[in-house]
């Protein structure tokens, strides 16, 4: 036979063993892993047992009524916030979407990043018939990954999650830790997340010197935690509890994360009122900023209606506010009051935000008013601000420079056609 019939005999075996029947192995049940030793001690400290396919979980549960304080704000005020991002409708990043359940969500964590570093405790408030339940899970161990990620039930249906960093840290952990037990849970499924450390820093930008959630507790919530357990602690207390059972310490960081969630509430609710109700009370500065994001977010009408109630009781004490109302009054082609509300901007502001006031000023003179002697005096300012201000960065300073380099340049032209340039 020659060397090409066996070629092609060889050929003919592989192509019938492939299209032989293949033997599929049976898939054996993941053994449930035994409860860890400390059990006991731990059950005596408060936590419950609970049990599904993939092994065992520790939790706590806490019912609050309507009417529970927590700083100034009682938890009852969440149903009106409810009722009134349905009722708005208004495209916002903390408007809740209607058709998923509400929830608010903390972790704590072993670390802050890496692959190493794992979920041990998961908090979950939800409103329902009339009261709130917080539920705590608590990582049993390591074997137990699976259970602990499953009993949350981020599997199960979309909801709207409200969060403090939650989309920079929690989310994306429980994403790592989901991915890391891909073969044994459920997809992960996408929710809408809602920020309140954006929200924060939008609202109160330039009156909080820090965003720590316990600083917006006691400067906002009127919250003040007594003997609380340092968030940099928890991973050292967990793991303390995991290697010696001692829960007593634990039961302290859950009451760490009882507190950071309640607040998740009540900070959501003043956050709702604040944009959504201005007659409630706030500072000026708070009043503008909100005014701010409705503009970046290009809701331009209820962005001036904010700007004209401040204005309307602060005046020109908050030149901030005029300074916006500009851009705005500028888009509707109002260019005299918008000349107006640039004039209080650039006497009322400093750094960045009145030099722009001086470009506006100037844009608005040369190309809607047609004065461009005014024009070229507002560049000049812009020009000697730049020069004077040494806050400005050597790169900000030298791109603005040529910008109202060339503004001179073309508004002499237009002024004096006969001189040398």
């Amino acid at each position: 036979m020659s060397y090409e019939a066996k070629l092609m005999q060889m050929k003919k075996l592989l192509k019938k063993n492939t299209t032989e029947p293949q033997v599929v192995e049976e898939q054996t049940e993941r053994p449930i892993p035994p409860p860890p030793p400390y059990e006991d001690r731990w059950l005596r400290a408060g936590l419950t047992k609970e049990v599904n396919e993939f092994g065992i979980v520790y939790k706590r549960i806490v019912n609050y009524d309507l009417h529970h304080q927590h700083g100034k704000f009682p938890l009852s005020g969440l149903v009106h916030t409810i009722d009134s991002w349905r009722t708005s409708r208004e495209p916002h990043p903390l408007a809740l979407n209607p058709s998923r359940p509400l929830v608010f969500f903390d972790t704590e964590t072993t670390g802050l990043k890496g692959a190493g570093t794992l979920i041990f405790l998961m908090g979950f408030i939800e409103y329902t018939n009339e009261s709130f339940t917080l539920t705590q899970y608590v990582l049993a161990g390591p074997d137990h990954e699976a259970a602990f990620l499953y009993a949350s039930k981020l599997w199960e249906q979309p909801k709207s999650i409200v969060m403090y960093n939650g989309k920079s840290f929690d989310m994306p952990q429980v994403q790592t830790r989901w991915t890391m037990n891909r073969e044994q849970l459920p997809p992960l499924i996408k929710h809408t997340e809602i920020d309140l450390l954006h929200g924060s820093k939008r609202i109160w930008k330039n009156e909080m010197t820090t965003f720590k959630l316990t600083a917006v507790e006691q400067e906002q919530l009127g919250f003040f935690r007594k003997d609380d357990v340092p968030g940099h602690m928890a991973p050292i207390i967990y793991q303390d509890a995991v290697k010696n059972g001692r829960a007593e310490l634990l039961m302290k960081v859950l009451l760490h994360n009882e507190w950071d969630i309640l607040s998740l509430v009540t900070l959501y609710t003043l956050s709702t009122n604040l944009l959504l109700k201005n007659e409630h009370a706030a500072s000026s500065t708070a009043k503008t900023n909100i005014g701010k994001w409705y503009a970046d977010l290009k809701s331009y009408h209820r962005s001036k209606v904010v700007f004209e109630k401040v204005i309307e009781t602060y005046g020109e004490n908050e030149p901030r506010a005029h300074f916006h109302i500009g851009f705005i009054l500028k888009r509707e082609g109002d260019y005299k009051n918008a000349v107006q509300a640039f004039h209080i901007g650039a006497a009322g502001l400093a750094g960045k935000e009145k030099l722009i006031a001086y470009e506006e000023l100037a844009k608005l003179y040369e190309h809607r008013m047609k004065e461009f002697g005014k024009a070229l005096n507002w560049t000049k300012e812009g020009i000697m601000l730049l020069q004077r201000d040494s806050d400005f960065t050597s790169d900000y300073r030298r791109k603005k420079g040529n910008e109202f380099a060339h503004r001179e340049m073309r508004l002499r032209k237009k002024l004096f056609p006969g001189e040398a340039q």
